[in-house]
């Protein structure tokens, strides 16, 4: 499946972003532009089921499989957060990007930090202003505003697809390409030991202490400053 791609810059390196479940590109609107500014051409997806890429059958293989028709191979870097970083994790071997980045991301739901079944975001599909502003109090009105749009024009199907008998985790054996993960301080996916298992398996851990888990809407500045030496 070709998924909607939009681009910012011009430049001769290419960076990649993949967002999480009930979003789309524009949750990337300030990440884009910086990543612009850095001299990246950068591609930002909408996953199956999400802004205005098609609708079909959901699962974790389906959305990979989705990044490697669409991206070209080689990038300089992926970023993926969350759904996004499971799906770039799928599909690594495959787009063997130089740097692969995971912000806090949804690699086991089921047990790592505190168990979350993806079926719940369905109740969000209708959230408004005021429940969306209590789960994310350090949001601008702007970030209000594309979850809003984002969440209207989000299929639920991609939740159910991922929940009760479809928890696993996948957590990567070890990095592909040399990889950071990105975990936010006040998120709810990885423990202080789930970050030491990373590291023992070869990736660079470093976390944004004060984020929640959409770290890159928490704190910009935080979370660029959080992959300094990736990007």
């Amino acid at each position: 499946m070709q998924l909607h791609t939009h681009e910012w810059g011009t430049g001769d390196r290419i960076a990649v972003l993949i967002h999480g479940i009930m979003s789309d590109h524009r949750t990337w609107h300030r990440v884009g532009p910086a990543l612009a500014d850095r001299g990246y051409r950068v591609l930002a997806v909408d996953l199956r089921g999400h802004g205005r890429s098609p609708r079909g059958d959901y699962g974790p293989e389906l959305f990979a499989d989705d990044l490697v028709d669409t991206l070209p191979a080689g990038v300089e870097v992926a970023l993926g957060h969350s759904l996004g970083g499971l799906a770039l994790s799928l599909a690594v071997p495959r787009l063997r990007p130089r740097r692969a980045v995971y912000c806090d991301p949804a690699w086991s739901l089921a047990g790592v930090g505190q168990p979350v079944d993806p079926a719940v975001f369905v109740t969000f599909k209708n959230a408004d202003r005021a429940r969306i502003r209590a789960f994310n109090p350090r949001w601008d009105d702007a970030d209000v505003d594309i979850e809003l749009a984002t969440l209207a024009d989000w299929d639920t199907g991609t939740a159910l697809a991922l929940s009760g008998g479809h928890l696993h985790d996948r957590t990567p054996e070890r990095p592909v390409v040399p990889s950071l993960v990105q975990i936010a301080g006040e998120g709810f996916l990885f423990t202080e030991e789930a970050a030491k298992d990373l590291t023992g398996r070869g990736f660079e851990v470093r976390t944004v202490a004060g984020a929640g888990h959409t770290i890159h809407r928490d704190d910009l500045p935080a979370f660029l400053a959080g992959l300094e030496g990736w990007i």
